[in-house]
């Protein structure tokens, strides 16, 4: 690997690192746009918070349970001098990077989902524990060698199990945690009456939460794009499905919600979620059905969610990012194939197994890792903390402090 390629590799990934870093500034504002203004300031921090907690997890023990690298050893070894190769190794840290970036998105969907009655310290510590050791147990069976499942797969229906850039292994897996969360926690309290029915609490600012779909969508390129992790892999089609998966899935949102603003944002990312999996083998007419089912798909379940089943999911990140994984995850057994104007080496059987391995993975982490706060530490916020909201009960300032200040 000759210098100039492998600087030019270097400089790829991290600048793919960087644009999906700034998806979490949309993460933050998509949640700050949704919630109530009384915990606007906690949405903030949260993500913030989980972002460093789970960088610090990721580099100490995760990458290592991933792809069995870590990076105790000296600067000189890390940057390649100690070893005589020139980046390699440089190259070896950006990659840690971009793929922390990704793992930093789990809590960061989950955030959503639990937005408004859960207790600080206790969702940190379930950072932790995902990033720690959960998560990276189905990125390295996906994306690395763990347990050799990869090659069962492929010697059973023909081809591995193929997740370009996540559907499952990052967004499945964090909407099915999501929803082992959010069972655990409880309903917001309000949120139903007596008899069932949903008492309705709009969105608290719109601008703000199109600003973070806008955001997300835009650093998505980022994370699909430069999934292919070096530049002789770059590919315009991954660029071409990824456009056409976000605009399918905001037609079809728009339409079946009759031009509802916060569905038409989700939709967007409910066609980029479910793109990523078989962003790399479909054809773009393939990626804007996918996207249009996934805004389909989104609508659907975030209404049966509140109304039908009684899921008080504040975010619909289950629905979002679970359930449109999910289809993602096996729309690219479908669409990636030839027969189909796809490119091939993708079976239908393996993505259902790996798909459905994934969403079931997900939900146990969620229900044990959650269940086990709830039982041990407490994980929701007293009645008195969630009616003052969580910006006053844990941060002791609101998002707009001039305007809530008594008069004088």
């Amino acid at each position: 690997m000759d210098a100039a390629k492998t600087g030019g590799d270097v400089l790829f990934v991290l600048m793919g690192a960087v644009m999906v870093l700034a998806m979490h500034c949309g993460f933050a504002l998509l949640e700050v746009g949704t919630v109530r203004r009384k915990n606007q300031v906690n949405a903030l921090v949260k993500i913030l918070s989980d972002f460093a907690m789970s960088t610090i997890a990721y580099f100490l023990v995760g990458y290592a349970v991933a792809y069995g690298v870590d990076f105790f050893a000296d600067a000189h070894t890390l940057v390649g001098k100690g070893s005589g190769g020139f980046a390699a190794y440089g190259y070896d840290l950006v990659k840690f990077f971009f793929l922390a970036t990704f793992a930093a998105a789990v809590p960061a969907i989950v955030s959503g989902g639990i937005a408004e009655r859960a207790r600080f310290w206790p969702q940190a510590g379930a950072t932790l524990a995902l990033i720690a050791l959960f998560y990276p147990l189905l990125e390295g069976t996906v994306w690395g060698t763990r347990f050799g499942l990869q090659g069962w797969m492929a010697a059973s229906f023909g081809q591995p199990f193929h997740d370009f850039a996540g559907s499952v292994v990052v967004h499945a897996f964090g909407g099915w945690v999501a929803l082992g969360a959010v069972l655990n926690l409880g309903n917001r309290r309000g949120r139903y009456r007596a008899n069932g029915s949903l008492i309705a609490i709009p969105p608290s600012n719109i601008p703000f939460l199109a600003l973070g779909a806008w955001i997300l969508c835009v650093g998505w390129f980022g994370f699909n794009v430069m999934s292919a992790q070096a530049l002789d892999g770059v590919s315009g089609l991954v660029a071409l499905n990824s456009l056409m998966a976000m605009v399918g899935g905001i037609v079809t949102s728009l339409v079946i919600s009759r031009t509802d603003p916060g569905f038409v944002h989700n939709g967007a990312l409910a066609g980029l979620v479910a793109v990523c999996a078989g962003s790399d083998v479909m054809h773009p007419l393939g990626a804007l059905v996918t996207g249009g089912v996934a805004g389909l798909l989104f609508v659907w379940a975030f209404n049966k969610c509140q109304i039908d089943w009684k899921i008080d999911d504040v975010l619909g990140v289950w629905p979002l990012h679970g359930l449109c994984g999910l289809a993602g995850g096996l729309l690219a057994g479908v669409f990636g194939q030839e027969a189909l104007g796809g490119l091939g080496g993708v079976s239908l059987l393996s993505q259902a197994v790996g798909t459905l391995g994934g969403a079931a993975f997900g939900l146990a982490s969620g229900l044990a890792v959650y269940g086990l706060l709830r039982v041990t530490v407490g994980i929701r916020l007293d009645p008195e903390q969630e009616y003052k909201g969580a910006d006053l009960s844990l941060h002791h300032i609101t998002a707009y402090p001039e305007e809530d200040a008594p008069t004088l």
